[in-house]
């Protein structure tokens, strides 16, 4: 059961996250664009708008599973405390009360760089679906899966060394540079890039990027498939016509 340690917070994290990034995105969308044709940089901007609005309200839940997941790991990193929570209300308890509730957003600095993982995402898929549609009238089930798929694929590609550092504030757990104790600043996030480099080279800032791709563009792939299917089959029983321009 070992591979599926904290399968419980990372479903409710995510389902949150993907809720409210879909909304966002989506709402400001049809705020913005109104009908008319949307374009590369529109699909970017609301991606960024809409991954910082992410960031801010569900960095606390990301928090929570990340050191639920990793409890009971055996690290070789002596900079590293373990700790022992007994679900997610306890982890909330005990993170406010040993660390103050500001800990609950440790690693918020290099969520918000990060959200441009999301919007870059958005941007190729949104591309991808546009040239589709300009050759057919709908998304096919492996179309929606294939350009998620490839969509994730880029943007944690270029994303990676980012979200590396991000795990390891949100753990909180880790001995931080002695000069400088807030966690999630500018210098923290290039002192921890620097130490990775020094420990593993400049290929240390990939490790583990195979695991990550697996995961996450399966899950985009599968995310993407599900929800235009949804959209489809919403818009059917609305009786309305699903726009081709979205």
């Amino acid at each position: 059961l070992a591979p599926y340690r904290g399968w419980f917070p990372v479903i409710s994290s995510l389902c949150c996250s993907n809720f409210v990034y879909f909304y966002t995105f989506n709402s400001l969308k049809a705020l913005w664009v109104k009908g008319q044709h949307s374009t590369t940089g529109k699909d970017l901007i609301l991606g960024v708008v809409a991954g910082v609005v992410n960031v801010l309200l569900t960095t606390p839940l990301w928090v929570v599973n990340t050191r639920l997941k990793l409890q009971g790991a055996k690290f070789r990193n002596e900079d590293i405390v373990p700790t022992n929570y007994k679900g997610i209300v306890d982890a909330f308890h005990q993170i406010i009360r040993d660390e103050g509730v500001l800990a609950l957003w440790n690693g918020t600095f290099p969520s918000l760089l990060l959200v441009f993982n999301p919007a870059i995402q958005f941007m190729f898929y949104e591309g991808f679906k546009r040239k589709l549609l300009k050759k057919q009238l709908q998304l096919t089930s492996l179309d929606a899966f294939v350009i998620g798929a490839i969509a994730k694929a880029v943007a944690t590609t270029l994303t990676y060394p980012l979200q590396t550092v991000q795990s390891i504030l949100r753990f909180g757990r880790h001995r931080l540079n002695p000069e400088n104790r807030t966690l999630g600043s500018l210098k923290n996030v290039l002192y921890l890039l620097q130490q990775r480099v020094r420990r593993f080279g400049l290929t240390g800032l990939y490790k583990g990027l195979e695991a990550k791709l697996l995961q996450t563009v399966l899950t985009a792939a599968l995310m993407f498939l599900v929800y235009e299917k949804l959209t489809a089959a919403t818009f059917a029983v609305m009786g309305l016509k699903h726009s081709r321009r979205h």
